[in-house]
């Protein structure tokens, strides 16, 4: 049975299982913040899967969380932020997707671990863009954060990072976060079809670990609490930093 499912993956044993804790971290990574998942595990499996192949992987466990988390935060959002930012996804995910499929697989690698390590370490550092916090700064951001996520499906770190520019309470801020993930599930699909990313494979490995996702946000959420506001936010992105950091350390 278990070798089956294995199998559906097309990773060998000890791939299996070292995805399956990365998946089960990313969860819970997500449970307790609101975003990271993706860029968990595109730094912590990036050097088993290439981005091309992770990135519809990462749709289908995202599409699962938010779907987990959606009771509960629709009320605490900030929907206009939410709408702004989808819009500018919308228009920058076919933007990244198409430079994906015409860059090697080792280099597309690479970008999407620099991307992590870049965008985390300027959430830790609290660097914020000029202009980040102005007047066009959601539609420049959510337009960043759809590029960012067709290169690498790590775009929750650039609305993170936005968020952060606004000095959000932490509840709406999260709760905008996986708001801003479900709103952008239509488009990505869409662009993940339109550039025949969405395979069999991928599906098949998504909806393998989106049990193990699932059990990863419940624990997560469970840990979630506003006053750990100041420790849980460094420690998602501390963790976040060594995963990808360990990740362009094996491809040099």
């Amino acid at each position: 049975m278990l070798m089956d499912i294995i199998a559906l993956t097309g990773l060998t044993g000890t791939q299996f299982w070292i995805c399956t804790a990365v998946v089960f971290t990313a969860g819970l990574v997500r449970g307790f913040s609101g975003f990271g998942l993706s860029a968990v595990v595109m730094a912590g499996i990036v050097t088993i899967i290439p981005p091309v192949d992770l990135i519809p992987v990462c749709y289908v466990l995202e599409a699962a969380a938010s779907l987990a988390l959606l009771r509960g935060n629709i009320r605490s959002a900030d929907w206009t932020l939410v709408l702004q930012l989808a819009l500018g996804s919308a228009i920058g995910v076919p933007i990244g997707l198409a430079a994906t499929t015409y860059v090697a697989p080792e280099t597309s690698k690479m970008i999407a671990l620099l991307l992590v390590l870049t965008l985390t370490g300027a959430q830790l550092l609290k660097l914020v863009p000029p202009g980040f916090g102005g007047r066009y700064g959601t539609p420049a951001a959510g337009l960043l954060a759809g590029i960012v996520t067709g290169l690498a499906s790590v775009g929750g770190l650039v609305v993170a990072l936005y968020v952060l520019s606004r000095k959000t309470e932490p509840q709406v801020m999260r709760s905008s976060l996986i708001i801003f993930l479900l709103a952008g599930m239509v488009t990505t699909l869409m662009s993940l079809l339109y550039y025949e990313l969405m395979t069999a494979q991928a599906l098949q490995r998504g909806t393998v670990f989106v049990p193990v996702v699932l059990l990863g946000v419940f624990f997560g959420s469970i840990l979630f609490s506003p006053k750990f506001a100041p420790y849980y936010k460094r420690a998602c992105l501390t963790l976040l930093l060594c995963l990808s950091a360990v990740g362009v350390s094996r491809l040099l």
